[in-house]
């Protein structure tokens, strides 16, 4: 790969690069009142040019959405800030949030005023407690520094930010999950449409947006809709629905590899890459039997699919429900794939509201059968028990309100159809041993 100078983490190696002090000397908020004196539409159209789409999961693009809010709404309007970040493997809007804060506020400002909201919330996951810590010293600099509140900067333009701590669901990372708890209620996704651009938080017009998107924002609004786009890889010419894959991405690496990182990268670098060159190898002098792409809910790569590209359009390709987070783990070769799925399994059955009957029982199920088989129980036709469960459930066969079950769904079918022959022989041994086991038991 040619050299890439990173933006996104161009501060976080500095001394004390959390202080608003720092931050303006390296240039931060020094554009910020010419923006601010551009018209909301003319900051829209920029990032939509950008071609940005939301670093979140579900890659929609963010100037677009943007668009969808109802025109001449006499208000108010919210911006939700999706900081939640409950994906298993996925810490890198923590990176942002505790070593540069201020990147993400003068990105959530310009967001405010290109949707025109006054007002946006901050939904931070509650185990982050010196992400909010942080978060909390630089709000209070930029309040006293006229950066936030009333008539920013003398431009006429006002924005707060509300930080709310969240009390850990990953229900919550979904947005109007998200948005009925910032109401203070069970965090139970609503049925769409009114999706959250027509009616949000509190009944208003809200855009969500995680913080890694706003990120990206404040650095469109400095570099440039021309740098962004070449960064990263463009729409498939044979794909008319496909918008491209532009920009940095922050790529976290975990799992069984030598040096878990985060690192910002292109996107569109391939797993093997991250693996070999950024997280050291596979540890202990083993090989890569699956790689997750983006957390769990996006399903496995196997490893004859390792160069597969991490950009929005690369892991469906291969059978993956998508990039997700960009949240790779790595499993090595000595580890039984049915103990990683149960694991899946296990937390996504605890992590499910609950509110639609496919998700809430599929889970459970879905989990028992995986316990079943870790026992000795298991039937070979328990695989497709499982199969036919997982294709029951979520949003793509129609059966609940939210893509939390999609999500849960994933990695079962991928992992059956890609592991299949690993199941089955999981299967026969373990039941051969427990019968093993009754026989010696019977003689004694």
């Amino acid at each position: 790969m040619a050299t890439f100078e990173p933006a996104l983490f161009a501060r976080i190696n500095k001394p004390d690069s959390a202080a608003l002090k720092t931050y303006q000397a390296d240039g931060g908020y020094s554009r910020l009142k010419e923006f601010l004196s551009m018209a909301p539409g003319d900051v829209t159209n920029i990032v939509k040019d950008s071609g940005l789409r939301g670093r979140g999961g579900a890659g929609f693009p963010t100037g677009l959405k943007w668009t969808f809010l109802p025109k001449d709404h006499p208000g108010p309007i919210y911006l939700a800030i999706n900081a939640d970040e409950s994906e298993p493997g996925t810490f890198n809007n923590r990176y942002l949030m505790e070593l540069d804060p201020h990147q993400l506020i003068e990105g959530i400002i310009l967001a405010c005023h290109a949707i025109r909201s006054q007002k946006a919330y901050l939904y931070l996951r509650y185990e982050y407690g010196t992400s909010y810590r942080v978060l909390d010293n630089a709000i209070r600099e930029c309040r006293a520094a006229g950066i936030l509140g009333t008539n920013i900067l003398g431009t006429g333009v006002n924005c707060d930010i509300v930080l709310h701590r969240g009390a850990g669901a990953y229900i919550c990372g979904e947005e109007t999950g998200l948005i009925e708890s910032l109401e203070g209620k069970r965090a139970w996704p609503r049925i769409k449409p009114p999706f959250p651009a027509i009616e949000g938080l509190f009944r208003k017009p809200t855009i969500v947006n995680n913080v890694e998107t706003l990120c990206c924002v404040t650095q469109i609004l400095y570099r440039g809709t021309e740098w962004f786009k070449s960064i990263g890889v463009p729409p498939d010419p044979n794909n008319p629905r496909d918008p491209g894959s532009f920009g940095p991405k922050l790529y976290c690496v975990s799992g069984h590899v030598n040096r878990p990182c985060c690192v910002e990268l292109p996107l569109g670098v391939t797993a093997r890459e991250l693996i070999e060159e950024h997280a050291g190898g596979v540890w202990k002098g083993r090989r890569a039997k699956a790689v997750v792409p983006g957390g769990i809910s996006m399903g496995f790569l196997s490893s004859s699919e390792l160069d597969t590209k991490l950009d929005f359009a690369g892991p469906g390709r291969v059978g993956c429900l998508g990039l997700g987070t960009a949240a790779v783990v790595v499993v090595d070769d000595q580890t039984s794939m049915v103990d990683v799925l149960y694991n899946c399994c296990r937390f996504m059955s605890h992590e499910s509201c609950g509110q639609c009957t496919p998700c809430r029982e599929g889970t459970a199920w879905m989990t028992k059968i995986l316990e079943r088989i870790r026992t000795g129980q298991g039937r070979s036709e328990d695989l497709d028990l499982l199969l036919e469960v997982a294709g029951s459930m979520g949003i793509i066969p129609g059966t609940t309100i939210c893509g939390l079950s999609d999500g849960a769904a994933w990695p079962v079918k991928n992992a059956i159809n890609k592991f299949r022959g690993e199941f089955e022989d999981y299967i026969r041994s373990r039941r051969a041993s427990v019968t093993s086991a009754q026989k010696l038991m019977a003689v004694h």
